[in-house]
């Protein structure tokens, strides 16, 4: 496999991340998760304002510019024989020694990883998936707003915790904040229709504000339905109409059965795919390209 590394193309196994990187060392660093269609990143601009602001908020001097991104995907692609791809791009810190930092960090690393999109399933888009209540909880953001960091333990206990539960073999965990809130899944954020209106969890619960996300809000206010953040529960997700999760790769995920920690499950809606899914999902993708 070959990989992007600080604007240049080199085989996997040739790529170094120094012992003294503060990526490394305190998980300094971010990363941005996105796919493409027909080839091109989808959303990019947004992905690279993310990333630039949460470079900003670290001291890390790192701006990636759309255009010059692209090319380089583009020939990190051709070099693994890729027509679309799921795409990881990572800013670990650099070099700063042992200790914390005095300055800012002047000479970041820079990752372009891809690989082969999953298989689509429209079985999965119409029969949907099962949302598992976890008892991890989510943890507080590292700033005002959450970073897309490359300290994932959180996410990575909720998942071990997801394995071991019982639930459905492709189910996705849900995790609560420490007041008992709905937060967001384990790689993605929560949406559900109740009363004509769509709910998402505000982001001052601690969740990634995703791209994704923010996608399907506008796509949702701009075909008439009204979009609401709040403080829900557990209890209110289950009287909901519809349910569906969101994130970069999956797309608008809907959600058909909701699994409690206790394990007793709840189906929601009829068992499929709802009208207003089904239409983001629609919208969405009709945006992309796909």
């Amino acid at each position: 496999m070959k990989i992007g590394w600080n604007g240049s193309i080199i085989h996997a196994e040739e790529a170094v991340i120094p012992v003294y990187d503060h990526g490394f060392l305190y998980g300094i660093g971010l990363f941005e998760t996105f796919r493409t269609y027909g080839g091109r990143p989808f959303l990019l601009e947004r992905h690279l304002e993310r990333l630039a602001g949460g470079c900003r908020e670290l001291g890390i001097r790192c701006e990636l510019e759309p255009g010059a991104l692209r090319v380089w995907l583009a020939e990190v692609m051709a070099a693994n024989h890729l027509e679309e791809a799921y795409v990881r791009l990572t800013v670990t810190a650099g070099e700063a020694g042992l200790g914390l930092p005095q300055d800012d960090y002047e000479a970041p690393n820079r990752l372009l990883l891809v690989k082969p999109l999953p298989e689509p399933s429209e079985r999965l888009y119409a029969e949907g998936k099962e949302l598992a209540l976890l008892e991890t909880r989510r943890n507080t953001p590292e700033g005002p707003v959450r970073f897309k960091s490359l300290h994932y333990m959180n996410n990575i206990l909720a998942k071990r915790e997801l394995r071991g539960i019982g639930a459905a073999p492709n189910a996705e965990g849900l995790m609560l904040t420490k007041e008992g809130w709905l937060s967001e899944g384990i790689v993605s954020n929560l949406f559900f229709l109740k009363d004509g209106i769509v709910h998402t969890p505000s982001v001052d619960t601690g969740i990634l504000p995703g791209i994704t996300r923010a996608r399907v809000m506008e796509l949702a206010a701009a075909a008439g339905v009204r979009v609401q953040e709040g403080h829900y529960t557990w209890e209110g997700l289950k009287r909901a109409q519809e349910v569906w999760i969101t994130n970069s790769i999956q797309e608008v995920v809907p959600i058909t059965t909701l699994r409690g920690d206790d394990g007793a499950r709840t189906q929601v809606g009829d068992g499929a795919a709802g009208p207003t899914t089904t239409m983001l999902l629609r919208a969405y993708r009709s945006e992309a390209g796909a």
